[in-house]
């Protein structure tokens, strides 16, 4: 696997291009800089590997455009050392944005050959999330509680299984409505029963299916 330094090139600008669109949290650039987004793509479509938009990784899922990644990042706050579940490993991508943040990351895929082909890409390149192959609306209780929760897929609303695996003071973002556009939704757990939400902006994802894995 070549990380060339024409691909260093291209994402030191993609960086700049986040920084530019409003990214303050220097972490997020810094993760953005140095992962080498081209190997988490076919090798024939590398040229847009550097470009900030969203990319097709086959089984009907996409690696998120970057700024998209960026943002979800940032609202989580992350912190070195927080437990953080991903609800929707894809390429891998994200979670290694996080590890490079200092962060453990528990991430479910519902989706078997993503699966199969992200447990083997992330060590490759030096990162170990925790993966697991399942229903991302149930999340994970066995090691729950988690610190943060991120999802990466559109829901159609808040999977409840999963708020419960979040401890008080703890943050889920997640993007919510139909399949073609959804609001970034920012939820802080106050405690058992309260939570604090604010919208942060229209975006696109893959539907967030629930009880089906493949």
């Amino acid at each position: 696997m070549i990380d060339s330094y024409k691909h260093k090139g291209m994402r030191h600008k993609l960086a700049e291009a986040i920084r530019d669109k409003g990214i303050t949290d220097e972490r997020i650039i810094e993760a953005i800089n140095k992962i080498p987004r081209h190997l988490f793509m076919d090798s024939s479509f590398e040229k847009f590997a550097y470009s900030d938009v969203p990319f097709p990784i086959g089984s009907g899922q996409t690696i998120s455009q970057p700024y998209t990644v960026a943002v979800q990042t940032e609202l989580l706050e992350v912190k070195k050392g927080d437990k953080i579940l991903e609800i929707g490993t894809g390429s891998g991508y994200q979670a290694c944005v996080l590890l490079e943040m200092g962060a453990k990351v528990y991430s479910i895929e519902r989706q078997r050959n993503l699966f199969d082909k992200t447990r083997l890409l992330l060590p490759s390149l030096g990162y170990n999330p925790k993966m697991f192959y399942g229903d991302g609306y149930k999340g994970l209780p066995a090691f729950a509680p988690f610190d943060k929760v991120i999802v990466t897929a559109g829901a159609i609303e808040v999977p409840e299984d999963v708020l419960k695996q979040l401890q008080v003071g703890g943050i889920m973002v997640i993007p919510v409505g139909n399949e073609k556009t959804q609001k970034m939704i920012r939820i802080k757990k106050i405690s058992e029963n309260e939570f604090d939400k604010s919208e942060n902006g229209n975006f696109a994802f893959v539907p967030f299916l629930k009880d089906k894995v493949r």
